[in-house]
């Protein structure tokens, strides 16, 4: 009998998927033999070729909608960088670009040149006193390691430079929180400049808690785009989060995504997306939709994780579709390993809206969802039937040792049939 209540802890997902499947598999002959099967399956593939139909006079026509896309959008078709997967000789799955992720976190340490406690700034973690100020002294202009004691710490929000690593005493220990007059919007921590973006941001060692119970009886949690969650990196080059929990945002618990999302048509991704980040040991809980989800970002790896118990609340009720890890529109590159889910509307769900380019380049190995409606859901909104025109974008997906316990009916999604898998585009 598996149980995964909130307080499971994902470093024991390896072993409960080695149980599952009696210990008999073989991690490097099992990416060997996945890799061997893609290769050959997808040998005829030709993907579709990107033409643009737009003429001058329909430039011209649509000028203002025509100079946001030049402005706010790339193509989905630019060159990728094609990177392999990694098994040590300890069985331990990473991307092949986690030696460049490793160089830069030696560049991050040497470039710090001021270690501080967050309390020397006036901080107090009594869980009333508005710290706000006192982050925002002590992380200055970045160049620096923040550390956080035990409490709770009240802020209305924080923003990080460059070159920052903030690190607390352990999840449950040391709890940052939203400020009670926080607007629905806030982002409880980000990187400091979306538009021009951030490099080599740490943050470990702590929850993060929306207080989403400061809004009320609300029907929505969330307002647009990127906002309302408990960490947001944004148009970020080399980031960690490690051993932090995220509690009730009202849209995403954590989202590796670019300065705004992108919804110009398949074929087109964000510009200033993040790349180069790494999720390891997370936990959350009563996420408004996502509990781990990217957008437009690429090299992404996400390890060790347990997401479950989702609120729904950034969606219409009976119509929310909220996914314990979800990778999404415009996402490339993207690493999960032996993460967990539990009674969410998707385990694991890789797509895109109609009017977005769909994730791709996508390896699962080793993930169990337990009473997730649909344990893993792999589509392209928008494709789906015949007369829908075929994704440009939807390509390259590789799973392997992923388990689907017990799909069940959930009010998340009221008319939502339970699936083990759906593959869709």
């Amino acid at each position: 009998m598996i149980n995964l209540g909130r307080s499971h802890d994902p470093k024991k997902n390896a072993k409960l998927i080695s149980d599952i499947n009696g210990g008999q598999l073989d991690t490097r002959k099992l990416v060997t033999e996945t890799n061997a099967l893609f290769l050959e399956t997808s040998k005829d593939y030709s993907p579709l070729v990107a033409r643009s139909s737009s003429t001058l006079s329909m430039f011209l026509t649509n000028f203002k909608s025509s100079i946001k896309r030049l402005a706010f959008s790339k193509s989905a078709f630019d060159q990728i960088n094609h990177y392999e997967t990694v098994v040590d000789k300890n069985g331990n799955v990473y991307p092949e670009w986690m030696e460049r992720l490793n160089e830069e976190y030696n560049h991050l340490i040497t470039e710090i040149d001021r270690e501080v406690n967050i309390e020397d700034f006036g901080a107090v973690g009594d869980g009333q006193t508005d710290c706000t100020e006192a982050f925002r002294l002590a992380l200055g202009k970045g160049k620096v390691k923040v550390f956080l004691p035990e409490g709770v710490y009240v802020t209305r929000g924080i923003k990080l430079p460059s070159y920052t690593y903030m690190i607390g005493s352990g999840k449950g220990k040391t709890i940052i929180k939203l400020h009670d007059s926080a607007p629905k919007g806030t982002r409880l921590v980000t990187n400091k400049n979306h538009r021009t973006g951030n490099r080599n941001i740490f943050v470990k060692g702590m929850t993060l808690d929306w207080n989403v119970e400061r809004l009320g009886m609300v029907e929505k949690t969330s307002t647009w785009g990127n906002h309302s969650s408990c960490l947001l990196y944004a148009n970020v080059k080399y980031g960690w989060v490690r051993d932090v929990e995220g509690i009730n945002p009202g849209l995403h618990c954590f989202d590796i995504s670019a300065t705004l999302y992108n919804y110009y048509g398949d074929g087109y991704r964000a510009r200033g997306g993040s790349e180069f980040v790494w999720l390891d040991n997370l936990t959350g809980y009563g996420f408004g939709d996502d509990g781990i989800t990217t957008h437009h970002s690429d090299n992404i790896f996400i390890s060790n994780c347990f997401m479950c118990d989702p609120s729904g609340k950034a969606h219409k009720r009976g119509f929310s579709n909220s996914n314990g890890i979800e990778i999404d529109d415009g996402s490339r590159n993207v690493w999960l390993w032996n993460n967990s889910t539990a009674r969410c509307f998707g385990g694991v769900e890789i797509k895109a809206h109609h009017t977005s380019s769909a994730a791709n380049h996508v390896v699962i190995i080793g993930h169990i969802s337990l009473n997730d409606n649909r344990s893993y859901n792999f589509r392209h909104i928008g494709h789906h039937q015949e007369t829908d025109p075929e994704s440009k974008t939807a390509i390259n997906i590789r799973a392997a040792n992923i388990v689907a316990v017990n799909p069940v009916h959930t009010d998340l999604y009221a008319g939502s049939s339970p699936r083990a898998l759906v593959v869709s585009a």
